[in-house]
């Protein structure tokens, strides 16, 4: 299903909405952030102590795919890009291969891992300034980076990171979408938002304006931990315990495809794409601030 980065005035209105509670009254804000053509990995990836599998699938109703998995440079991750076929597509490679190129060599930090997306967001946008059929074209990001016993996370957009954890299931990341804002103020149900016909509107998006906020998290590593990035085409079809279920499954091959099947099997409407991670421990080392 086509993304769309909402206008300004539009997400001005948003916001104005989303800082009134139900009966009103003005709230403090809340703190930022807490198979057909399948391409799997032919053997899963080792690095820092973690197991590492990926799959995207065109899907069902698109005629390319504009997801790009991030694998390299330690990174593992989902560009999710818009802007129609082209845009779209160079969105999520551009944010894709950048990121590798300026990380590559790089000790993980989160100052690092902020300026690498920031320079990815403006090399976007004056790609599209330069070029009118690039337009309005943009890309969600989330991504994972080892860093010793931590786990740094970078997130824009909507595309999700959730860690299963001693058998319960979380989302990392919030979704920075219209009908995100509302559920979280109370003005949707978590259902009304899955059927919402704006549930398609991004807030915010890597390479749409030349400026950028992103959501950075560092979370401990625990021995045990199953991480999962994915596209909307994943988490749009199937519900949280229903992932939470294939995430616990023994063998991370085997759940990366069902959770394929069963998209497709729901219409497969979107691009789907997911990296599942499976942590053996922390390989040591401390993280740089």
């Amino acid at each position: 299903m086509r993304k769309f980065k909402i206008s300004e005035r539009v997400a001005r209105k948003m916001k104005e909405l989303g800082s009134m509670g139900q009966d009103g009254t003005k709230e403090a804000p809340e703190a930022a952030a807490e198979a057909k053509d399948a391409a799997p990995d032919a053997v899963p990836e080792k690095k820092e102590n973690l197991r590492v599998t990926s799959r995207t699938d065109v899907g069902l109703v698109r005629k390319n795919n504009q997801d790009a998995v991030i694998m390299g440079s330690g990174l593992m991750g989902i560009a999710d890009g818009m802007g129609g076929h082209r845009g779209g597509e160079t969105a999520s490679a551009g944010a894709r291969d950048g990121l590798i190129r300026l990380l590559a060599g790089k000790e993980p930090s989160r100052e690092i891992l902020e300026n690498a997306v920031k320079e990815v967001n403006l090399q976007l946008w004056n790609q599209q300034a330069e070029d009118e059929a690039l337009s309005g074209m943009g890309t969600t990001l989330s991504v994972l980076w080892p860093a010793g016993d931590r786990m740094l996370i970078a997130h824009v957009g909507d595309s999700r990171v959730y860690l299963l954890r001693e058998g319960k299931i979380r989302q990392v990341t919030r979704d920075h979408s219209m009908v995100a804002d509302m559920v979280r103020k109370g003005l949707l149900t978590e259902d009304q938002a899955a059927v919402h016909p704006m549930r398609n509107y991004i807030t915010r998006a890597v390479g749409t304006e030349p400026e950028i906020q992103v959501d950075l998290l560092g979370m401990e590593r625990q021995t045990g931990d199953r991480w999962l990035v994915c596209s909307d085409g994943l988490h749009g079809l199937l519900e949280k315990e229903e992932l939470r279920k294939l995430m616990a499954g023994e063998d991370p091959e085997e759940a990366a495809d069902q959770m394929v099947r069963e998209a497709l099997d729901r219409g497969g409407r979107d691009n789907i794409s997911l990296v599942l991670v499976c942590d053996d421990g922390p390989a040591g080392g401390e993280v740089a601030e």
